[in-house]
Formats: structure tokens, C-alpha cells, sequence
């Protein structure tokens, strides 16, 4: 099926090996030129969704029985595929979210290494062997994939987060229903057209696209379903929780942050500033691992601001798909409106409007915003309690790392955070005692690698870690066998 780089595109489900129409169709908007139509996807309603479960179900035990390689040769072809596209794929990624088109072209690039990485994970997974009390018993313990895997996925890395759930389901032999977010149907349909030539039997991988709001619950409530994977906000992550405990289903959440940069009086400026930059305003400050609070000790405070508040004012905003744009449009509308509200509450709580804030208008109509940032807030304001995903950064004055520390902490997430300074010390110290799942000295808070685990503490994440090998504990369940020879 081919797919258009500038024209409209058609996006359909794919179920049981079929691609399938829905209820209706939603238009999928550019971000960067709002007349520009990137395609019409299928909104479905529940019909479809079961349809789909039924698929996975009756092909996971056939699934579950393929060999490692099989799995591996598989998943290895699909990741070679997508790196081969990464140009197209990269382009269709920017003009639906409006990321750069180098951050669209990069993440297309790690959704592959993801397949590719976990291509190698079907043909090693472990088992255990002990020697039972009892003599002359033999214990074996082996994994064994769950079944059918629901996976709900969010607009701003639509083919990254895909890939980094879909690729260790089917390693460890599931199935799958995706529902990806309605925002950016474009990059789930791609990925799931190149799974659909890959060999893979029919109903091992199903997409059907509609509203979380529906499709979600039924999901959940749904017994062949064995687990949940979903990445969004707090609070359908919360409700997600509460369903699937209601169910006894397996669940993994991924829900966001409030990250803080621990920025230290003799921490190196340029690293500090660059780090900042990247973390709080690159891929338009949506990464749930955004540096949204920067932590300042007040020896390097005025330095950092004004070096910060400089290369702000030179930052590039525009189109997604233009080389020169250093920072494309948020989302939509909707996200845009939010994070102008974000800017407005800030500055009603006494917050200093350093740079920018304000909606951009461009030669093309988008969702511009030039990029914000505010001093003088203190951590108990809500621009630094409440996740804004947008580009949006404050500034907290600290007198020490002591109370760096205690800044950074004290918040009801805890995904990734980070630290800028030249002193092993109290690196060490941050690292030990920072209460973050993922902690960056030297580096932004968001970027992280694909054969390591990702994920958060407190409210940021619930359940087993995504990626790298730690991602066998979700995807698969424990069978302890004994044999009396």
C-alpha cells in the first residue's frame, strides 16, 4: 500500500491480516500547515476492537509455538525495513506531530534498532534450572508469553513508543491489539503495514484506531486480553490501573513527569545551558521526560538564566518539515490552549515571564508557540507541580545542593531528572539519592537509550520496565516444571 509524502493518505485497520474500514474517518491534521491533510484514518467502535481480540486470540497459541528464529527472522527484516525508510517514515512522523523532521527521522531510526535489539532477545531468552529439596527432582523454570497484549499508545513519539512495546510482545511470542492515539495514525498505520508483510501469521498483530474513550474500556474489560500496556497522562492511567486490578489483568503504565535539571555553581555553562535547552525545548518540550524545572544554585543563577534566555531568542520555530526549524508546532489546538493557560497561571502566581509564552503566527497557519520561560517560581506553584507538555520551563533559585536535592524530590512523579555539575561528589551523591527511575549527570533529562530500561518512580510509571531485557517481566509469566527421571 503505498503512502503519499505530500498528499492525503488513507489509514485503515489491520485485522486478522486484512485491512478493514471503520464506523467513520477523521481527518489527520499537519500541525505545521493546518491546510494540509495528512490522511484519513478510520475511527472505529467496539465491533471492530473485538474483532480484533478475537484475532490475537486465536493466533497467540500458534504464535507462542514458533521458534526463536522464526521470531527472529521476523523481527530483524521489520526493523531493517523501517531504517531503510527512515527518510519517508521520518517525514510522515514530523508532518502529523510536528517534531523537526531530523527528531522525526531519528526516532523512525530507534523504533528499528528497537525491532532489531529485540529480534536478538527471541533467540536468548533465559530459563533456570535448580536442583529441587527433594532428591533425585529436577526443577526447570521457563517463560512463557502472556497471550493477548492491549497496547494504548500516545500522539508524541507515534512510532517509537509502538515499536519499544510491539517488538518485545512478539519476541516473547504474543499477540497484539494496538490502539494508537487518534492524533498521529499516519506512523501506527506505516508500521503496521510493513508488520503486515513480515511473515507474521494473520491476527498475531491487529491496529484499530478510534477514541481511547471507548475503545479503552472495552479493551480492558475484555477477558481474552491478558494485559495492558499504555503510555498517557495520570489520569487515565490511574483509571486504567483501577480497571485492570478490577480484572486481574497484567498492567504497565507510563504516565509522565515534572522532571527537574539540577543545575550546580560549578557546573560547566555551555553544558548546563545545552543540556537545559535540549531537555525543556526540543521535540516542543512533549517528552514526558522534559526538563520542565530547572534547579539553580544561585552562584551561577544569573549566568545561566541570561545565557539560556539568549539562545531562546534565537531558537527557530516553524515548520516541521523546514531544515532551518530548531522547534516545530505543538500538537493541535488543544494542547496549544493548554499550554498558553500554563503561561497564564504562572504568571497570576507571581512567576517572571523571561522570554516568550505567546502564540506565534507564521507565514503557515499551525499551533506556533514561542517557547517559554519563567524565574522566580518557587516548587509549590503549579507550573512546577503539574506536568505542562508543552515548551514550557521554569526556573527554581536554590542557595545549595543540599537544597537542590530536596527541590528536585519534592514532587508526585519521579520518571527521569538530572544534574549539571563538575564535581564527582555530589554526583554521586544525585545519582544515589535522586528519587527519579532515570538520572542524567552532565546530559538532558530526556534521550534515553533503546537496550536500557525506561521508566519512572512514584506517580510517573506502575509496573515492570519498558525496553532493553528488563522488558521480559511484562511480556511474559513464569512456569516452574519438576520431573522425577
Amino acid at each position: 500500500m503505498a503512502l503519499s509524502e505530500t498528499g492525503t493518505n488513507h489509514f485503515k485497520n489491520y485485522i486478522a491480516g486484512e485491512w478493514i474500514e471503520g464506523d467513520s474517518q477523521v481527518e489527520n491534521i499537519n500541525p505545521s500547515d493546518t491546510r494540509d491533510v495528512v490522511g484519513l484514518a478510520v475511527r472505529s467502535g467496539g465491533a471492530d476492537l473485538d474483532r480484533a481480540i478475537d484475532a490475537a486470540h486465536d493466533a497467540a497459541p500458534g504464535w507462542a509455538r514458533s521458534t526463536p528464529q522464526q521470531r527472529y527472522d521476523i523481527l530483524d527484516a521489520v526493523g531493517n525495513e523501517i531504517i531503510a525508510r527512515k527518510d519517508e517514515l521520518g517525514r510522515l512522523l514530523s508532518r502529523e506531530e510536528g517534531k523537526t523532521l531530523a527528531e522525526g527521522i531519528g526516532e523512525v531510526v530507534r523504533a528499528g534498532q528497537v525491532f532489531k535489539f529485540f529480534a536478538g532477545e527471541a533467540v536468548r531468552l533465559p530459563g533456570e534450572r535448580l536442583d529441587s529439596i527433594r532428591p533425585g527432582v529436577e526443577v526447570d523454570m521457563r517463560r512463557e508469553p502472556m497471550g493477548v497484549i492491549g497496547m494504548i499508545t500516545p500522539w508524541n513519539f507515534p512510532i517509537a513508543i509502538p515499536a519499544w512495546k510491539i517488538a518485545p510482545a512478539l519476541a516473547y511470542g504474543n499477540a497484539v491489539v494496538l490502539k494508537p492515539a487518534e492524533l498521529v495514525p499516519g506512523s501506527a498505520w506505516a508500521l503496521a503495514e510493513i508488520l503486515s508483510r513480515s511473515g507474521l501469521p494473520e491476527g498475531v498483530f491487529n491496529l484499530v484506531a478510534g477514541r481511547g474513550s471507548e475503545l479503552g474500556p472495552r479493551m480492558i474489560e475484555n477477558p481474552k486480553v491478558r494485559a495492558i500496556s499504555f503510555t498517557g497522562s495520570v489520569p487515565t492511567g490511574r483509571g486504567i490501573a483501577a480497571a485492570c486490578g478490577e480484572h486481574l489483568k497484567k498492567v504497565q503504565l507510563e504516565m509522565g513527569g515534572k522532571n527537574p535539571l539540577v543545575v550546580l555553581d560549578d557546573a560547566d555553562l555551555d553544558v548546563a545551558v545545552g543540556a537545559a535547552l535540549n531537555g525543556a525545548f526540543f521535540s516542543t518540550g512533549q517528552r514526558c521526560t522534559a526538563s520542565s524545572r530547572l534547579v539553580v544554585s544561585e552562584g551561577i543563577h544569573d549566568r545561566f538564566v541570561s545565557a539560556l534566555t539568549e539562545k531562546l531568542r534565537t531558537l527557530v520555530v516553524g515548520d516541521a518539515l523546514d531544515p532551518k526549524t530548531q522547534m516545530g508546532p505543538v500538537v493541535d489546538e488543544k494542547q496549544l490552549e493548554q499550554d498558553l493557560s500554563y503561561v497564564e497561571i504562572a504568571g497570576q502566581e507571581g512567576g517572571k515571564l523571561a522570554i516568550g509564552g505567546e502564540r506565534l503566527t507564521l507565514e503557515k497557519p499551525g499551533f506556533y508557540m514561542a517557547p517559554a520561560l519563567f524565574t522566580e517560581t518557587s516548587n509549590d506553584m503549579r507550573i512546577n507541580r503539574e506536568e505542562v507538555f508543552g515548551p514550557v520551563a521554569s526556573v527554581i533559585r536554590v542557595k545549595d545542593y543540599e537544597e537542590a536535592l530536596h527541590v528536585a524530590n519534592d514532587t508526585s512523579f519521579g520518571l527521569s531528572s538530572g544534574i549539571c555539575t563538575t564535581s564527582l561528589k555530589y554526583a554521586s551523591d544525585f545519582k544515589q539519592k535522586s528519587e527519579a527511575g532515570m538520572v542524567m549527570v552532565n546530559l538532558p533529562t530526556a534521550g534515553v537509550d533503546y537496550n536500557v530500561p525506561f521508566g519512572g518512580t512514584k506517580g510517573s510509571s506502575f509496573g515492570s520496565r519498558e525496553q532493553g531485557r528488563y522488558a521480559v517481566e511484562f511480556y511474559t509469566t513464569v512456569k516452574t516444571a519438576y520431573t522425577q527421571p
